[in-house]
């Protein structure tokens, strides 16, 4: 059974612009596994990373319909599996399939996430 379905959308310069102003977004947004990550990133696709990793879990909380408030940017990890597709786990939310959803333009990050009751 769907239990809910969010998107969101960021421009990736709001991003750039965040990682200039701030160095602890990174830290704030991103696990310490996407943080792994993220640090073997070139430039442009660091942005891109981060943005939808950022978009990714707005949706999810958007979908979970609480907002973002009510959980933290570090109860949400998004990795990719061996494909490369994005996974999601939510720390005690381990009883929802969530699938997601990430794409990117050239100014744009978005993403999608269903959850899925059992």
């Amino acid at each position: 059974m769907i239990k809910g379905i969010g998107i969101d959308l960021i421009e990736l310069s709001r991003i750039k612009q965040s990682i200039k102003r701030n160095p602890r977004f990174v830290q704030r947004i991103l696990t310490e596994r996407e943080q792994e990550h993220y640090g073997t990133l070139k430039d442009r696709r660091k942005v891109e990373y981060l943005a939808g990793r950022f978009a990714a879990k707005e949706a999810f909380a958007k979908a979970f319909g609480t907002g973002i408030g009510k959980l933290s940017f570090q109860d949400i990890e998004v990795l990719s599996t061996e494909e490369g597709a994005p996974k999601m786990v939510v720390r005690a939310h381990e009883h929802l399939t969530i699938w997601v959803a990430i794409t990117h333009s050239d100014s744009q990050a978005v993403a999608q996430v269903v959850l899925e009751q059992v």
